[in-house]
């Protein structure tokens, strides 16, 4: 692999459109995406056309590069979910979190899995591991799975363990923890105030819990710790090295979340966003819309390695780490009427009338 393509693996972008472009296409057959990221704007409700985007995807990719692209996409449920019916609609981790129930929320993340796999998607941006902690948090809410540790860590564990079974890679979100803000990083840049040891009790308790048990990704917030470090969470190797990699044991790829968010790109150009964050820890890096900030992000990550050999090393460190997301096997499926067996189907259909089960329990004011 030429050092062009190591640093290719390294980004993640996203583009416009519902097909895909021949700039992005190029980029993928360069080696120089990982993948993509897929939103609201780039699918339909027709589900052959979203296969037929991925197959797109994973066609124009590098031979070179190992296994199958990254394809990527925020299907939480509840307010942040991208691919609408007949894809399975899930309610927010709120609700699910609040039945305690594991083993049901393992069911109903393997069922949504199931046909994410099925359309050619290697991940869902889930599970949250946020903390609801903060009754003015703007954006995670009931995006968590509860209010507590325990809770978060029970619930947030089982979802990971239902797409890890449908054949996805799990990717646990925003770590060290976006739950106790006032702000939303999309917009602006949040802080976490609190003690370290209140940071640790707190916060960290889900990440590390999922470093345990060997969860296979995780997301960087773009928050500001200061107990911790004057950095953003993704700028700051302390974060991501010292604590995530030395304490927690982490293993997995630390993916990035989108540098193209207010909370960070206020701070630099984009070049020096994405060799700041490889530095502080970072191994795959989210630039979700603009591709010439791709290309730009790249083109940075290329001269400092070509500069430093220690960077040439973190780089290559990084691309080992996403070559294990992008070896797990994939099954898409290409064949429209087996297509619709899975997606919408009875596995779909049967864990539906569980959750509209659930909806009336909640409505009535009572638990499962």
């Amino acid at each position: 692999m030429t050092l062009a393509e190591t640093c290719g693996q390294m980004i993640l972008g996203g583009f416009a459109g519902t097909s895909l472009p021949s700039s992005y296409a190029r980029a993928l057959a360069a080696g120089e995406r990982a993948g993509a990221i897929l939103f609201r704007r780039n699918v339909t409700q027709d589900v052959l056309a979203v296969s037929e985007l991925t197959a797109s995807i994973r066609a124009a990719a590098s031979p070179n590069a190992t296994g199958s692209p990254i394809v990527a996409v925020d299907q939480e449920g509840g307010r942040v979910a991208r691919l609408g019916p007949p894809v399975l609609t899930l309610p927010p981790a709120a609700r699910l979190g609040a039945t305690l129930n594991e083993a049901f929320v393992e069911r109903v993340a393997e069922a949504q899995g199931s046909e994410l796999m099925a359309l050619g998607f290697t991940t869902s941006f889930a599970p949250v591991l946020d903390i609801h902690t903060h009754p003015d948090n703007p954006v995670i809410g009931d995006r968590a799975f509860g209010r507590t540790p325990e809770t978060v860590t029970a619930m947030a564990l089982a979802f990971a363990r239902g797409l890890q079974k449908a054949g996805l890679f799990a990717c646990g979100k925003h770590y060290p923890g976006h739950g106790d803000t006032e702000k939303d990083s999309h917009f602006d840049r949040p802080t976490v105030h609190g003690d370290r040891a209140r940071l640790e009790r707190v916060e960290l308790a889900p990440f590390a819990a999922a470093a345990r048990a060997g969860i296979a990704a995780l997301m960087t917030a773009h928050v500001v710790y200061p107990a911790l470090d004057d950095k953003p969470a993704t700028l700051s190797k302390v974060i991501c090295t010292d604590i995530l990699r030395n304490q927690l044991g982490f293993r997995g790829a630390l993916l990035s979340d989108d540098l193209e968010m207010k909370a960070v790109a206020a701070l630099a150009p984009i070049d020096a966003l994405a060799v700041d964050a490889v530095e502080a820890g970072c191994d795959l890096l989210l630039i979700c819309a603009n591709e010439e900030a791709q290309a730009r992000a790249h083109e940075a990550l290329v001269r400092r390695a070509e500069a430093r050999s220690t960077f040439r090393l973190r780089c290559e460190e990084a691309q080992a780490r996403v070559a294990v997301l992008r070896a797990l096997p994939m099954r898409p499926e290409r064949e429209r009427e087996k297509l619709v067996q899975i997606v919408g189907g009875e596995k779909s259909r049967g864990v539906r009338n569980e959750l509209e089960e659930l909806a009336e329990l909640a409505a009535r004011g009572q638990t499962s």
